[in-house]
């Protein structure tokens, strides 16, 4: 890796992050189409890239969070019991099956570009009216989190993307979904980077993280997380719902843009 790319990726790292941020979003979703198109990181080596990035990056905004008391409490440890041995399974298929992307471009834009516009009109009509929450059972929000986990072992994504749109369209706060979001990010990554490591051991191919890409898009990732924490607190529940829906929006016609190529 030379130092203008280095800079590019710490530069995306650290624009992308500051925005998803404070509502429980790595941005590795975003990161995914820099490194392949931009970046010029193979498949599937670009999975286990950015699950580093998520690793180097995650420790910013965790940080924050913990100083601010918001990591403790039940969901945090029902997200990451479901989406660390999900992401080991992920990262076996994707290793051993190579299932291809248009498949999972298909269904991510299919959930989140509908979940996306009903979060942001749900929001705007209901913000004079907040409706009562109706949160789902930790069964289901650990069974979620075991099917995102999968998803984020195979392409690489930490599952903030998915995870935050569904449950605060489900009635949770943000305040209270973005820090357990991203603990599961954090956890699942490590996880899964460490799997992707072990695997290359054993198999042929652009199957190991490209490292040093990795860690400078982590770095930025580091200091954007942490500035986009920051913010969280500053930001009204209506606006960072608003953003969610947003960057749901914003991913799902990615994925679909990609599909129609």
């Amino acid at each position: 890796m030379d130092w203008p790319t280095g800079l590019l990726g710490f530069a995306a790292g650290l624009l992308i992050s500051v925005a998803t941020a404070p509502v429980g979003v790595s941005g590795a979703v975003f990161l995914l189409p820099v490194q392949v198109s931009v970046l010029g990181v193979p498949s599937p080596a670009v999975t286990p890239t950015n699950l580093l990035y998520n690793v180097v990056a995650g420790p910013g905004a965790l940080l924050r969070h913990h100083r601010a008391g918001t990591l403790r409490g039940p969901l945090t440890r029902l997200l990451v019991l479901g989406t660390v041995p999900g992401v080991v399974v992920g990262a076996v298929i994707r290793v051993f099956a190579v299932p291809g992307p248009s498949v999972f471009r298909l269904l991510i834009a299919v959930l989140l570009l509908p979940l996306g516009g009903w979060l942001c009109l749900r929001t705007l009509r209901r913000a004079s009216r907040p409706a009562p929450a109706r949160e789902p059972s930790p069964r289901a929000v650990t069974r979620l989190a075991m099917a995102v986990g999968v998803a984020g072992g195979i392409y690489g994504i930490g599952g903030g993307s998915i995870l935050g749109p569904i449950l605060v369209g489900r009635g949770m706060p943000v305040a209270k979904v973005a820090p357990a979001a991203l603990a599961a990010t954090f956890v699942t990554s490590v996880v899964g980077a460490g799997t992707y490591a072990l695997l290359s051991l054993t198999t042929t191919g652009d199957i190991a993280p490209y490292w040093s890409l990795g860690l400078a898009c982590g770095l930025g990732g580091l200091c954007g997380g942490y500035l986009g924490a920051r913010l969280q607190p500053r930001l009204p529940e209506t606006a960072l719902r608003l953003l969610l829906g947003v960057l749901a929006l914003g991913v799902g016609g990615l994925y679909a843009v990609q599909l129609l190529r």
